[in-house]
């Protein structure tokens, strides 16, 4: 009798673990083919997380109620109501099943980059131990489709009952339409002809406590095998997201990661394929060569990563290029790794620094020889232009020598705040950049030179330093009217001071009687520099989150047409459509005084850094103390 009980007690005890067993993973689940993927590994984890944010915080603030449920109403009124209602489907209902991982993933599925065939696409849902809600909520969805008369059939994939949404893509497309019309507007404008995906399927299934979703039998097949136990290849065994996975991912909130490799190689096949090798053009560029030549072809992987927690929110953005492949643009992001502090000159009212150690002869290099290797003759036209700048002015100007051979390790810039709210002055705030110099004086007078061959330069004194000024063409601004500008610069204290902005560079002449704190000794800047890694990457950079969104709000506040004329092109005019569906989405009019948010918001600091696997550049956004 008490062998059968400890039997019937194991037996329990098995099939209650087997129930509530953990699901595997993302990284063990998708097929080794996985180009694409984004994921949350745990949603109850990060709802937690993300819940006691800044950023969360305020958006639940009373004081942003009225704006905040504007918006979120027009959303659901406009996107996810008739979407729903296209589709038979509540969003609301798979939402609140989402308590594990959400991951969405790209998959070549046998795709080779041209127009035969296509990649797959997988979505997987893990409700934890809501298996049987789930289970439910499927079938209620099977129940509405069938009943709305949608073209659909049944299938099995090993154990896994799945329903086909028979032209899903065209279902989707059409919902989508209804939802935003001015995007089917430009497709059909653009010769795009139906929407992305029309007939297609669409597999919607479940697997223990997992919502799997995709429109490839082949991805849905292979995730079946591995949550079973089976020995598919998987992603995790890849040595490209292995790497990345161990350096990157562990305990994260939320990551991405993207197969750059197999991506460049199939677009340089799906390039190759349309355009000939021999088709000639004017300067022999050829789009093959480009990818190369500005260093795509050295890209390995693209990840990121966001991490939440309570002393605020870390963002990473990693490129893997191996440190002997790297070239052309992905070269130029390598910076040396030397100090990249804020020196004490700079004053602690700015609202945005950054200093990054580039060594600007390796950089003109670097640009010479990948301009070179995209076409020889514009390399030859480069080099011609380069030998002959300033020989007007100065028969024995050398610019490689006098400009380029100047060039030192150090380049910083500095930013204030507007000084008015009105929208010229919101465009360009006033802002200086200081080029290092071991000979600034000398290089402030070749620049004069090389400059003054194309524009006639005005020269004054101010303070013992010669300060050179160019008028430059007029150009519209924001609100349309024509605004003129002048570049202005002067060498002091190592650097070359360039800017747009005259008062901006006396400023910086008269630092050395400056009596503003600097912004080395800000609160809490020491800490939140450890956090990307410290200042001594070669790159550092800060914004004051504080002062540059109190100007946007009183700005939104003032003029609600703000942004809309900040991002139109100026002389075109926004449709009159998509102005007032902006409007009604954003009605920025509803936004409180920046006096009741205030709290929420602090500084930013960001920093890049490259090893032998790759450039790394992190954000960190420390927990505003009114916040903690």
């Amino acid at each position: 009798m008490k062998s059968r009980l400890t039997c019937l007690s194991l037996a329990l005890f098995a099939a209650a673990s087997l129930s509530s067993r953990a699901e595997l993973p993302p990284e063990k689940l998708l097929p080794a083919d996985t180009i694409a993927v984004f994921t949350v590994p745990d949603m109850d984890r990060a709802g937690s997380q993300i819940g006691d944010s800044a950023m969360n915080r305020l958006w639940k603030d009373a004081s942003m109620k009225a704006f905040a449920d504007k918006l979120g109403n027009k959303f659901r009124e406009d996107v996810l109501t008739p979407i729903e209602r296209e589709l038979g489907v509540k969003f609301g209902d798979y939402s609140d099943l989402a308590r594990g991982q959400v991951t969405m993933a790209i998959t070549q599925n046998g795709w080779k980059g041209g127009k035969e065939g296509s990649p797959g696409a997988v979505l997987i849902v893990d409700a934890k131990g809501q298996a049987d809600a789930l289970k439910k909520t499927i079938a209620d969805l099977r129940k509405k489709w069938a009943d709305g008369g949608k073209q659909m059939k049944s299938e099995k994939i090993r154990d896994a009952e799945f329903t086909i949404l028979v032209n899903a893509g065209e279902e989707l497309g059409k919902s989508l339409d209804k939802a935003f019309p001015g995007a089917k507007a430009a497709r059909e404008a653009a010769g795009g002809g139906a929407a992305p995906g029309a007939k297609s399927e669409l597999l919607i299934g479940q697997s223990g406590s997992l919502l799997l979703i995709g429109n490839r039998r082949g991805d849905l097949e292979k995730i079946l095998a591995r949550q079973s136990g089976g020995s598919a290849p998987a992603l995790g065994e890849q040595p490209l997201y292995e790497a990345n996975h161990a350096a990157h991912f562990r305990n994260a909130t939320m990551y991405g990661w993207v197969n750059a490799r197999t991506l460049v190689e199939l677009l340089t096949k799906a390039i190759t394929d349309r355009v000939p090798a021999d088709d000639a053009n004017p300067l022999g560029l050829q789009p093959q060569n480009a990818i190369t030549a500005l260093g795509f072809a050295g890209l390995r992987t693209v990840a990121f990563n966001l991490n939440q927690s309570k002393e605020g929110t870390f963002v990473q953005f990693f490129l893997g290029v191996p440190e002997a492949e790297r070239r052309g643009l992905i070269k130029l992001l390598v910076v040396d790794r030397k100090d990249a502090a804020p020196p004490a000159f700079v004053p602690g009212d700015v609202t945005k620094f950054a200093r990054i150690r580039l060594d600007g002869q390796k950089f003109w290099a670097t640009i010479e020889e990948m301009v070179n290797e995209l076409s020889p003759q514009l390399g030859a036209l480069m080099q011609l232009g380069v030998a002959n700048a300033g020989k007007d002015k100065d028969p024995n100007f050398d610019f490689k020598k006098n400009v380029i051979g100047n060039l030192g390790t150090d380049i910083l810039m500095l930013q204030k705040a507007p000084r008015s709210a009105k929208l010229a002055d919101l465009d360009s705030p006033p802002q200086i950049f200081l080029i290092g110099s071991p000979k600034p004086e000398e290089l402030s007078s070749a620049l004069r030179t090389a400059v003054g061959s194309f524009t006639e330069m005005k020269e004054r004194e101010l303070l013992g330093r010669k300060v050179y000024s160019v008028e430059l063409p007029a150009q519209f601004g924001p609100d349309g009217k024509p605004v003129q500008r002048s570049l202005t610069f002067a060498a002091s204290g190592g650097y070359l001071a360039v800017t747009f902005d005259t008062p901006m560079l006396e400023d910086y002449l008269r630092s050395s009687e400056s009596k503003l704190r600097p912004l080395s000794e800000t609160g809490g800047l020491a800490d939140a520099a450890q956090m990307v890694g410290g200042t001594g990457t070669g790159w550092f950079g800060y914004e004051n989150e504080s002062e540059t969104l109190r100007i946007l709000m009183d700005a939104l506040k003032q003029d609600p047409d703000y942004l809309s004329k900040m991002f139109s092109v100026p002389g075109v005019p926004l449709p009159a459509a998509g102005a007032k569906g902006f409007k009604d989405w954003f009605d920025f009019t509803l936004l409180p005084t920046f006096d009741k948010v205030a709290k929420y918001f602090h500084f930013t600091v960001q920093s890049a850094n490259a090893d032998a696997t790759g450039i790394s550049f992190k954000t960190f956004v420390p927990t505003p103390p009114g916040v903690k």
